[in-house]
């Protein structure tokens, strides 16, 4: 019978040093560019460690950017499985309205198996392309730019061949990609709910956009560290996950020494085992030698960095020599505790402007120079005075996204929004002074948070991304699809 929790255990039950664990989250703690969201670490099937950085929870979906391409290889793997893809017909095959479209030899010949692999014969990513030529066909944009090189020979990061493989297994199958895999994977695995971005409607984007928990992306990990056996059965097959981790073509030209190890069916190789990612830091890591998948959601523009540390930290505490003792039971314990208690540092403010509390009741502000170049959606700040504290309304034209600052540490805004629709937010902040307000807004179902700063002097505001959200214009966007 398939589980759909996984067991859990100590870390040094199952040979994991605590203190080890304890080493990496103190070098990410610390690390300027790194801010931890969540992180489960399992081996041999036990979570060993879980923690999630408040306002950040366990039943959150997070936007797992480019690690959503692993999940569509996976919809891959079972269509191969079926007999509705085939890794050696020819991408075209599968578009036969866009015969006549398609002139250039490299394009007519491109395989299945090349996209998959990233291996289009671009020598480079080429969405931008795409989109500015043929918003709405993106795959006959992508198929009328001639490869440089001869299809399979050139790795290239490139976003249109993942949208590609993604839009073939949804033809083949007749559903969303969603939809398709709800059966096969997110059910027997125990995951919940799911979203993903789609363009146009009803085309799931592959590439990015997909929305899930931590747990779904350690499960995933733990699916393929098991050779895609789950339960009692085997899942996935075998074989699919063998190629889909192992070197489909070498990535040299890669600057980061785990962007060098090659590429498989939308999973890198690394120094250690393999993974999928996603941007700041969006991570499934899977370490067959070891027995060990490392789920983590982060916020950072270095995700080398990331991958240093459980190599420098973690890997090493990843031992039988570890196994329980009364001193590894106290490390246990302790590590216990401060998973726990994780929690983002709030940022920093009064919670009230005091005597100055009558002139900022009702107060709105436009941004400074007549445009928010960070946010040109974001045309007003409203601030009024509650009973629960102050409520904080960004102002764009789909419609509000409102939160309340409270006097201390993250206000979790409520759900399911403002207007039924509105992006979850958690506040923090407060009054730098009697004419300045600084408050951060975490956008709870992604890495995101935007500072914004106002200032009753001028009736001005200010809006600044600490990771600059990818291919979402609207801050009510910043959230799972329905």
């Amino acid at each position: 019978m398939a589980y759909t929790v996984f067991p859990r255990s100590t870390p040094s039950s199952q040979g994991v040093d605590a203190a080890g664990v304890e080493s990496f989250l103190d070098a990410m703690e610390t690390h300027p560019e790194v801010e931890l969201h969540s992180l489960m670490l399992l081996r041999n099937g036990h979570v060993v460690t879980e923690g999630w950085w408040a306002p950040y929870a366990p039943d959150r979906v997070h936007l797992l950017y480019s690690l959503s391409k692993s999940y569509t290889s996976t919809a891959a793997g079972f269509a191969v499985a079926e007999g509705l893809l085939d890794l050696d017909r020819t991408v075209l095959s599968y578009f036969p309205e866009l015969d006549a479209d398609i002139t250039d030899p490299r394009s007519r010949s491109m395989l299945v198996r090349h996209i998959a692999a990233m291996a289009s014969g671009h020598h480079d990513e080429c969405i931008e392309r795409v989109w500015d030529s043929d918003p709405g066909d993106l795959i006959r944009g992508f198929l009328r730019i001639p490869p440089d090189e001869e299809p399979g020979t050139w790795f290239a990061y490139n976003q249109p061949c993942t949208y590609t493989l993604a839009a073939i297994v949804q033809r083949e199958s007749g559903q969303s990609l969603v939809d398709y895999l709800r059966p096969r994977l997110f059910d027997p695995l125990g995951i919940g709910p799911v979203g993903w971005q789609q363009h146009p409607p009803g085309q799931a984007l592959g590439f990015t956009g997909l929305h899930a928990t931590t747990d779904a992306i350690a499960k995933l990990g733990q699916l393929y560290l098991q050779r895609g056996w789950w339960g009692d059965r085997q899942l996935l097959p075998a074989e699919w996950v063998a190629q889909a981790t192992s070197i489909q073509i070498d990535t040299p030209l890669k600057e980061n020494p785990d962007w060098q190890q090659g590429y498989g069916f939308q999973f890198w190789l690394a120094r250690h085992g393999y993974r999928g990612d996603g941007a700041y830091g969006q991570y499934c890591v899977v370490l067959p030698e070891q027995h060990v998948v490392v789920a983590i959601t982060s916020a950072t523009l270095d995700m080398q960095v990331v991958l240093d540390g459980l190599w420098t930290h973690l890997l090493p505490a990843l031992s039988d020599d570890h196994r329980a003792s009364p001193d590894r039971t106290a490390a246990d314990l302790h590590l216990a505790r401060r998973m726990r208690q994780l929690a983002l540092a709030p940022a920093t403010g009064k919670p009230d402007p005091g005597q100055d509390a009558d002139r900022w009741d009702g107060a709105r502000f436009t941004p400074r120079d007549g445009r928010c170049e960070q946010q040109p959606t974001l045309v007003e700040v409203e601030l009024d005075r509650t009973d629960g504290g102050w409520q904080i309304t960004l102002v764009e034209d789909a419609g509000p996204v409102t939160g309340t600052l409270s006097e201390a540490g993250w206000s979790v805004g409520d759900e399911p929004g403002n207007e039924g629709d509105s992006a979850p937010i958690a506040l923090s902040g407060g009054w730098q002074d009697g004419d300045q307000l600084a408050v951060d807004v975490v956008f709870l179902e992604t890495p995101h948070r935007l500072t914004v700063t106002c200032s009753l002097a001028d009736g001005a505001f200010e809006a600044n991304w600490g990771t600059v959200p990818l291919r979402t214009g609207r801050l009510h966007d910043l959230r799972m699809p329905g």
